[in-house]
């Protein structure tokens, strides 16, 4: 049986462990969404993980949703995750960047005044926390179809950008209720044109990004993130034969790319997610969800009985630095400040302590 442990091969890439690095917003970036040192300093203490994915990060100014996230489309963001890259590889780590393009979850305020765009002219629930405070997200304007192939390209340049940066790879998030989740979801896709209307046709864009950024980077170095009826953000999947369809489509148009890894939320012993796994036929990475925290006897039995291939374990590795090393010695961990979570300076950021603190 696999030990959680074990290395194991995911693409171009021999990972030291199975425990990989969820994605986590932290909301750091410095002016004009560039890397500050401090975030090199944060993924170089996570290293040992045996992959870290990075906070989503925007492939286009358009695309950005939230305070002082990252980018990876100009020069100066390319050259801020460099030191990132570097930082992680000196300690023998590996790192992908998540490519996140929020869609209709942001508001100008974040993002320089830039416009927001979705699948369909539909604002999404709630509010969004911006420098002026909470504000109701806005209306996006919906894509023209003429326009959906300059936002694929997005994604293809901050691939390569990443590339261009010494990072290992990137990963797409087609999750969460994002744009590439917009366009899967029937709630936030009423088109009628070749991306709307049927489950073929709202999995097609997530397709074509995949298709393209692969054919920019190679396939080897992409994975996929996906969430199935998690129902976040108004992306609402309540039709369980239409989910089915929908992902089954988006999973048989990926396959013969050879992506890196496909990335799950929820239980991986659902009858979907484990006809959507059989269908990607690569590695599996699995996020139980939010609740309850990932701990080290569930990520062991994920690995142990074969329902992942890697476990990624989000808050622990917030408060853990080392939280490798401490599952392996069943050290007792640190538990996180959520109030540190989102924004702020080093403070629940860079400042936890490890065992030989």
């Amino acid at each position: 049986m696999p030990d959680l442990f074990e290395p194991v091969t995911v693409g171009k890439w021999t990972l030291n462990n199975r425990i990989a690095m969820a994605p986590m917003t932290r909301n750091r970036a410095g002016i004009a969404g560039v890397p500050r040192d401090i975030t090199a300093t944060y993924y170089r203490q996570r290293a040992t993980a045996g992959l870290i994915i990075t906070e989503g990060v925007q492939p286009s100014a358009a695309g950005q949703g939230y305070l002082n996230t990252p980018g990876l489309h100009t020069p100066q963001q390319i050259e801020g995750w460099r030191r990132v890259a570097d930082a992680v590889h000196e300690e023998g780590g590996r790192i992908v960047v998540q490519l996140m393009h929020t869609g209709r979850i942001a508001h100008p305020d974040n993002k320089d005044g830039h416009e927001t765009v979705a699948p369909s002219a539909i604002a999404a629930p709630g509010e969004i926390f911006t420098a002026h405070g909470l504000m109701p997200h806005p209306v996006p304007r919906a894509l023209e179809t003429a326009e959906v192939a300059s936002v694929i390209g997005e994604y293809a340049h901050a691939a390569r950008s990443a590339v261009e940066a010494g990072l290992d790879g990137v990963e797409l998030h087609s999750a969460n209720g994002y744009l590439l989740h917009q366009f899967l979801a029937p709630s936030t896709n009423r088109r009628s044109d070749a991306y709307g209307g049927s489950a073929t046709a709202r999995a097609r864009f997530a397709v074509e990004v995949a298709h393209a950024v692969a054919e920019a980077i190679g396939g080897e170095r992409v994975g996929i993130r996906i969430s199935p009826a998690v129902n976040l953000h108004g992306a609402v999947e309540d039709d369980p034969a239409e989910t089915a369809a929908t992902y089954r489509v988006l999973l048989d148009g990926i396959a013969p790319l050879g992506l890196a890894y496909l990335h799950t939320i929820g239980d991986p012993s659902s009858p979907l997610l484990e006809d959507l796994r059989a269908r990607f036929g690569g590695p599996l990475i699995v996020n139980d969800g939010w609740e309850p925290v990932t701990d080290e006897n569930t990520a062991r039995r994920r690995v142990r009985t074969g329902q992942a291939d890697l476990v990624a374990v989000g808050r622990a590795f917030i408060a853990n630095p080392d939280l490798v090393r401490r599952w392996q010695n069943h050290a007792p961990v640190n538990e996180a400040d959520a109030a540190t979570f989102y924004g702020g300076d080093t403070r629940g950021y860079i400042d936890y302590p490890t065992l030989t603190d």
